[in-house]
C-alpha cells in the first residue's frame, strides 16, 4: 500500500483535485476511498458507496459492494433484508441516465405494498441516510454500477448536482483503473477454478458443483482453496466477491 502522506489525500478536497494530472497518480482502492470520503464531505454527505448494479437477486448487497464507508452493522442488516435488487434506488436509477435524488425511501422496495418498506426506511434514517443522490455509471466494458452519496442535507440544486455528477464520473474512472491493476497482479485462475466460483456465485453447494462438473467434492474444495489464495481472499465468499469485481466470472 502506498504512503498517503505524499499526495492529494492529505489536501482539502475541491473539484480541482480530480484533475487529470492528479487522477493519474491514483493506483489503489485505498486512495479512491479517501478521495470519495473527501468528495462526500465537500458536498456535505456522510455516507457513500459504489456497488455493482443489482440486475437480479443472485448476489446479495454485501457481495456487490466495491467501495463504501457504511458501518458494518448497516451493511449486515440491509443485506439481510435482501432488498437491494428491488429497491427504489435500483429501479429508478435503472430507468434514467440522469442523477436520482430521494429520501430514505430510496432504500425501500419499489413496491410500496411490501411489508418491508417501513423497516428499510427506519434502518436508513437510523443511520443518517435521510437523503441520497445516486448515479448509474458504466465501466468501459459496459458493466453497470451504482454510486450513491447519502446524508441529511437538502437535495442538491442543479449547479451543485452537475458538479457532483462529473466528480462521480472521475472517481469511478479512478476506481476502474484499480480493477485493471488488481487483475494484472493476480495469479491467473484455472478453468476449473473459474467454473467452481461461477457455480458458487449462482448459489450451488460444493456437492452440487461436484455433480455438475463430474468431479469429487474433495476436488471442488481444492479448487476453492487455490482460487481463494490466488485472489488474496480470506474465504470462499470473499473470493466470489473479488472474482465478480474483477469480472473473472
Amino acid at each position: 500500500m502506498r504512503d498517503p502522506d505524499n499526495m492529494l489525500l492529505q489536501q482539502g478536497w475541491s473539484p480541482e483535485i480530480l484533475s487529470s494530472a492528479n487522477l493519474e497518480t491514483v493506483q489503489t482502492e485505498y486512495e479512491v476511498l479517501h478521495l470519495m470520503r473527501q468528495c462526500a464531505n465537500h458536498f456535505r454527505f456522510s455516507h457513500f458507496l459504489v456497488a455493482r448494479y443489482p440486475a437480479n437477486e443472485q448476489q446479495r448487497f454485501a457481495e456487490r459492494l466495491m467501495v463504501s464507508n457504511w458501518p458494518a452493522e448497516l451493511v449486515r442488516k440491509y443485506d439481510a433484508m435482501n432488498l437491494f435488487h428491488i429497491s427504489r434506488l435500483a429501479v429508478e436509477t435503472g430507468m434514467t441516465k440522469l442523477p436520482v435524488q430521494g429520501d430514505s425511501a430510496l432504500f425501500s422496495p419499489a413496491d410500496w405494498e411490501s411489508g418491508q418498506s417501513g423497516e428499510a426506511i427506519a434502518l436508513a434514517e437510523m443511520h443518517g441516510l435521510a437523503a441520497s443522490t445516486a448515479f448509474l455509471l458504466h465501466s468501459t466494458t459496459s458493466d453497470p454500477y451504482l454510486m450513491v452519496f447519502s446524508g441529511k442535507r437538502l437535495p442538491l440544486a442543479r449547479p451543485e448536482l452537475t458538479e457532483l455528477h462529473f466528480s462521480a464520473l472521475q472517481l469511478f474512472e479512478c476506481l476502474e483503473k484499480t480493477f485493471a491493476a488488481a487483475t494484472a497482479s493476480r495469479e491467473k485462475l484455472s478453468t476449473r477454478e473459474v467454473e467452481c466460483l461461477r457455480w458458487a456465485a449462482a448459489g450451488k453447494s460444493s456437492d452440487e458443483i461436484a455433480i455438475i462438473l463430474g468431479i469429487s467434492v474433495y476436488t471442488v474444495s481444492s479448487y476453492f482453496k487455490s482460487a481463494t489464495r490466488k485472489l488474496q481472499a480470506v474465504n470462499r465468499m470473499q473470493a466470489i466477491a473479488v472474482a465478480l469485481r474483477l469480472r473473472l466470472i
